[in-house]
């Protein structure tokens, strides 16, 4: 039953984040790209704040442990991200880069996308991207091994923080396909992949359940690196007051979502 749960919150996040992203691309919802980066950072945040670490830190292993592994997963991300702009970096030197006029529709790894345009830079957004989305799969899997509820959360977070970043990748293949079709099946194949993490993470955390709260606790790091240092930047703009109200407001509307989601769940 959990699997068959796992399969349908993996699937949702990685397949309906790029449909979401398309219609913000290319359709009618194109205007509100900005409001969804600061909704996904509210989600983000809330989710690892009030939900994911919580109950790790509910379980038997010492706090100390879990907040180590919270910190070395930061440190984690962070490399990660300078190994991504390192190994696009190499790649500048290939061709011209796309128009920035798409540079704020960005958000997780939202510097991938200053790569040439053309099928060698799009191959390689698309070879990140299935290796993160099975990456948010084994995370999603995670969740849901301890509480279903909890792995609901984690695949509405998913899905929310990886809209902008889908967004990113289809203006990239774009460039490099004519149709917007074409991009739009690569990259749905590419979110597809979180259904395999998934299975994988199924499979993972059930032979490793005493280190569950770890692995909530590396979501956890996750999502507040991703909110921190991709999107929060993004919305750091000078802005008009009615502006910088909206982006709060958004951000709160992230924040309340997952808190009344939760709620929901402790109702019954």
């Amino acid at each position: 039953m959990i699997l068959v749960a796992i399969l349908i919150g993996t699937l949702v996040a990685g397949i309906g984040s790029v449909w979401l992203a398309a219609a913000l691309s290319f359709g009618l919802l194109a205007r509100y790209t900005q409001h969804m980066l600061s909704l996904a950072a509210g989600a983000l945040l809330a989710t690892a704040f009030m939900h994911l670490l919580p109950e790790a830190f509910e379980s038997h292993v010492p706090a100390h442990d879990l907040f180590l592994v919270l910190l070395l997963g930061l440190v984690f991300f962070f490399l990660l991200d300078k190994a991504e702009l390192w190994h696009h970096g190499h790649e500048h030197h290939h061709g011209a880069a796309p128009g920035h006029a798409h540079d704020h529709a960005q958000g997780h790894d939202h510097h991938h996308h200053a790569e040439p345009a053309g099928q060698a830079g799009g191959w390689a957004v698309l070879a990140g991207d299935s290796v993160h989305c099975f990456g948010d799969g084994v995370l999603i899997a995670s969740a849901f091994m301890a509480d279903v509820r909890l792995g609901a959360l984690a695949a509405l977070a998913v899905m929310a923080h990886e809209v902008p970043h889908h967004m990113g990748d289809l203006m990239v293949l774009r460039g490099g396909t004519s149709s917007r079709r074409v991009a739009l099946v690569k990259v749905t194949l590419a979110g597809a992949v979180t259904a395999l993490g998934g299975m994988a993470g199924y499979w993972l955390v059930d032979q490793l359940r005493e280190a569950l709260p770890y692995f909530l606790v590396v979501a956890s790091s996750s999502f507040v690196y991703v909110a921190l240092a991709d999107l929060i930047p993004q919305l750091q703009k000078r802005l008009t007051l009615p502006e910088t109200a909206a982006q709060v407001g958004w951000l709160a509307v992230g924040i309340g979502m997952v808190l009344a989601v939760g709620a929901l769940g402790h109702g019954h």
